[in-house]
C-alpha cells in the first residue's frame, strides 16, 4: 500500500491536518474573545435548527457533525442544562433521545453566527479566490461522498 502513496498525497494530507487544527483554534478564539460559547456548541445547535421542526435525534447530532459519542452527549448534557435544547425519549427507539432546540437556543444560535462568519472569512476566505473556494469545495466533496460511501 505505500509504494502507491505519492509524495503529493502526503503534502496534501500534512497540509489539510494542520491548517484544519489551526482555522478551528482561532474559530475558538474568536468566539472566545466575543465572549460565546465554543464552537462544537454552534454545530450541534445549527444541525437541530436545520432539521425538521428543529428536533433532531442525538444519533443524528453525532452523524452529522461527527463528534464522538461521549463529547455529544456530555454536551447536550450542558445545553440541555443551558436551557438551549430539550430532551425527549424517542418514541420509535427507547435507546434514543429527540433534542429539540429551544427559543433561546435559537437565538444563541444567531448569535454565534456574525462572529463565526467573520472568523471564516477573516481566516479562510480572504485567502482564496472565488474560483480556489470553489475548486476546494469540490475536492473536499469529493472526499466526503468517498467517505460516506466507505
Amino acid at each position: 500500500m505505500n509504494a502507491k502513496l505519492k509524495p503529493a498525497v502526503v503534502e496534501a494530507w500534512v497540509n489539510l491536518v494542520r491548517i484544519e487544527r489551526t482555522l478551528l483554534d482561532r474559530v475558538e478564539e474568536d468566539l472566545k474573545r466575543a465572549q460565546l460559547p465554543p464552537l462544537d456548541w454552534y454545530h450541534v445547535l445549527h444541525e437541530i435548527d436545520r432539521s425538521p421542526k428543529g428536533m433532531l435525534r442525538q444519533t443524528g447530532v453525532q452523524d452529522r457533525t461527527q463528534l464522538a459519542q461521549y463529547n455529544v452527549c456530555r454536551l447536550v448534557d450542558r445545553l440541555e442544562r443551558e436551557g438551549l435544547v430539550e430532551r425527549h425519549q424517542c418514541q420509535l427507539d427507547g435507546r434514543n433521545n429527540v433534542l429539540l432546540i429551544t427559543a433561546k437556543g435559537r437565538a444563541l444560535r444567531r448569535a454565534m453566527w456574525p462572529v463565526y462568519a467573520a472568523a471564516i472569512a477573516a481566516h479562510f476566505g480572504a485567502h482564496l479566490s472565488e474560483v480556489e473556494a470553489r475548486h476546494l469545495a469540490r475536492l473536499l466533496g469529493k472526499l466526503v461522498r468517498t467517505e460516506a460511501a466507505d
